[in-house]
C-alpha cells in the first residue's frame, strides 16, 4: 500500500511565501514522477508542476517565475516553494506521484490534499 502526505500548508499573506511537502511511504519499488496540483473552490484540479526521478522539472505558465518543485529521492519526498503567492493562488493542493510496484505495475497515488490560503 502506498500513501502519500502533504504538509506545510495555511494562511499566507499576499505576497508571502509557501513550503509544502509531500512524503511517499508504504511498499514499491520506484517512484517515477511526482507532481503538485491544486484546485481552487469551484474549478477543475490543474497542473502546478512536476518533476521527473531525475529532477527535470516544469511548469504551469501561471507560476513558473514563482515557485520551485524540488525533489528529495532518498527521502521520497517532493516539494514545492511558491514567492509572491497571490489570491489566485488560494486552493487545495494536492501531490501524486507514478509509483512502480513490485508486481511491476505502475499506480499514480494522490495525496489528501492541503489547503492554502493566501488573504490579509
Amino acid at each position: 500500500q502506498v500513501q502519500l502526505v502533504e504538509s506545510g500548508g495555511g494562511l499566507v499573506q499576499p505576497g508571502g511565501s509557501l513550503r509544502l511537502s509531500c512524503a511517499v511511504s508504504g511498499t514499491f519499488s520506484s517512484i517515477y514522477a511526482m507532481g503538485w496540483y491544486r484546485q481552487a473552490r469551484g474549478k477543475q484540479r490543474e497542473l502546478v508542476a512536476t518533476i521527473t526521478r531525475g529532477y527535470s522539472p516544469a511548469y504551469a505558465d501561471s507560476v513558473k517565475s514563482r515557485c520551485t518543485i524540488s525533489r528529495d529521492n532518498a527521502k521520497n519526498t517532493i516539494y514545492l516553494h511558491c514567492d509572491s503567492l497571490e489570491p489566485e493562488d488560494t486552493a487545495v493542493y494536492f501531490c501524486n506521484a507514478d509509483v512502480l510496484l513490485h508486481s511491476a505495475t505502475k499506480s499514480i497515488y494522490w495525496g489528501q490534499g492541503t489547503q492554502v490560503t493566501v488573504s490579509s
